[in-house]
């Protein structure tokens, strides 16, 4: 099915809501939104959340964020992207109380903080509640249960992309003036901390599986920061937040002696694992949050805050009677994930959110360089990449090539065409142990070497050539194998990142050059510079 539009945006998540609502401010022109499941529970906030966790706080200002996240990055953050998106973030919040959603009042009618920069929200329906906004507006055209897969590219201009149905035997070719990726980031590359039936019990979505990042890739898009994984610190089994705890009642990171380690090692996001890390390798684990001797009002708190955001919590401490007042939270790390919206890996792009690729934009999680977003962060990209999206309406309608569309449907038909003993499920799996044992996952506690990076390597090319030979049944498990070939290429660009990963001067970035990764690194940029492209 050919379908033409003038701005195509591929995820009907936060940013790609927020960046259809704001492009019609800007143009009458046409706008499609591809969504995978259904935009009014999809994304990162299909469960809900909270709080807004990026708010400038009475008396702070957006420079105040810019120093925190670039600090918290260690530098190689991009402080002109992280200005533009702070500017944007208490502008974003107050739309959405203009939509909906509750955002919590203290008694003089100000927002209640929790800190300098969050603000407390009932946000169980925040996803319904964009996605009526942008269902009511006039122009904007939603496809559900639609998996983008491959860009059409022809001389570093964007033309389109293809997508499938997920329910039934669809191929679309959509032609459009410009494009924002606004996918999620990339989960279920490792070996999860509950492997086997319980492999989806993560931290971030399993349905976020790095489409995105890969289509770039393919697309010979310039990427940066891969190497910036992020590893979630959470309480151990329900996998829930630690940072209500942190930041809620003040707990301090302990060893099993009592002894306070995070005054040892610090309190930035990747300090705080470190130090988890640190202290179960020399025998001082585990290691927990220390709760015991709260009061019972913070306690009840504490329980209330996790049914709203990670009930098994909540269900754990009274399912078992040991309430966080009598029994400190035992912690630990994630796998390790791929997202631009707590770290910086993504697309390498300039301050209107344009990638290397021309008519192609990214926002949320898929934009890199631009660490701790949380949600008004990625609503904020959205506004700056559909500004500059019809700014570039400019740009004739693109004439693509029917023999190009009619042999990637050859290709989805075919699908491998070999019988093989091998599922999609067994080469996830095998990847997932290639990645934690050789690339650095839990099972060496994060750890890897040129020597053990060169053998993933070679492990997942193979794992690759045998995804190729897979043959799917129906739309479903079209969508899996996709959805593996996506994790694989990815697999691929991280290990090359993780390769050189040790330079500090200068991002990090690639591109996929005759069919090999190159490296390119380019200088940071400096407090108060810009980069456009």
């Amino acid at each position: 099915m050919y379908i033409d539009t003038d701005f195509l945006i591929i995820g009907g998540g936060t940013a790609g809501c927020w960046a259809a609502l704001n492009f019609r401010k800007y143009s009458d022109a046409r706008v499609l939104i591809a969504e995978k499941a259904d935009i009014k529970r999809s994304g990162c906030l299909a469960a809900g959340v909270n709080a807004l966790n990026a708010y400038i706080a009475p008396g702070k200002k957006p420079q105040d964020y810019v120093d925190y996240a670039r600090a918290d990055a260690e530098g190689i953050a991009r402080g002109d992207l992280l200005l533009t998106m702070a500017e944007g973030l208490n502008r974003a919040a107050g739309k959405l109380e203009e939509l909906g959603l509750t955002i919590l009042k203290d008694e003089h009618g100000q927002y209640v903080t929790r800190g300098w920069r969050n603000v407390k929200i009932n946000g169980e329906n925040i996803k319904p509640i964009l996605a009526k906004a942008v269902l009511a507006r006039k122009n904007i055209t939603v496809l559900n249960r639609v998996n983008v897969f491959e860009y059409i590219v022809k001389d570093n201009r964007i033309l389109g992309a293809y997508a499938i149905a997920v329910d039934e035997p669809v191929m679309y070719v959509i032609s459009a003036k410009a494009v924002l990726c606004a996918t999620g980031g990339a989960s279920g590359l490792y070996k999860p901390n509950h492997p086997g039936f319980s492999r989806h019990k993560l931290w971030y979505p399993p349905f976020n599986t790095g489409a995105g990042y890969a289509m770039g890739i393919r697309a010979r898009a310039e990427m940066t920061t891969l190497e910036m994984r992020f590893i979630a610190l959470r309480c151990k089994d329900t996998i829930a937040p630690t940072g209500t705890l942190a930041q809620g009642v003040g707990a301090k990171q302990i060893n099993s002696a009592g002894e306070v380690y995070e005054d040892k090692y610090g309190i930035t996001t990747s300090q705080r694992l470190h130090g988890t890390v640190m202290e179960n390798l020399s025998g001082r684990g585990p290691c927990y949050l220390k709760t015991k001797g709260i009061t019972k009002e913070q306690e009840m708190d504490l329980v209330k805050a996790y049914l709203n955001m990670a009930p098994s919590q909540s269900l754990r401490w009274l399912e078992s009677g040991q309430l966080p007042s009598v029994k400190n939270v035992e912690i630990e790390g994630t796998e390790p994930y791929i997202t631009g919206g707590h770290a910086a890996a993504g697309y390498w792009v300039d301050t209107n959110r344009k990638t290397t690729v021309r008519g192609l934009f990214a926002a949320g999680d898929v934009a890199g360089g631009c660490p701790q977003k949380y949600v008004t962060g990625a609503l904020a990209e959205g506004e700056i990449a559909a500004r500059a999206a019809a700014k570039y309406m400019g740009e004739k309608t693109p004439q693509l090539n029917t023999n190009e569309a009619e042999a990637v449907k050859q290709f989805l038909e075919g699908s491998g065409g070999v019988n093989v003993s091998f599922t999609v499920d067994d080469l996830e799996e095998e990847m997932q142990a290639v990645m934690d044992k050789y690339a650095g996952g839990i099972g060496t506690s994060y750890r890897f070497s040129e020597a053990s990076l060169k053998i993933a390597d070679e492990k997942i090319q193979e794992l690759e050539k045998q995804s190729n030979l897979i043959s799917a049944t129906d739309m479903q498990e079209l969508v899996y194998l996709l959805e593996l070939k996506e994790r694989l290429t990815l697999c691929r660009s991280l290990i090359v990142h993780l390769s050189v990963g040790k330079e500090t001067e200068y991002y990090i970035n690639s591109r996929l050059e005759n069919g090999r990764i190159s490296v390119i690194l380019r200088p940071l940029v400096r407090e108060g510079e810009v980069y456009e492209h």
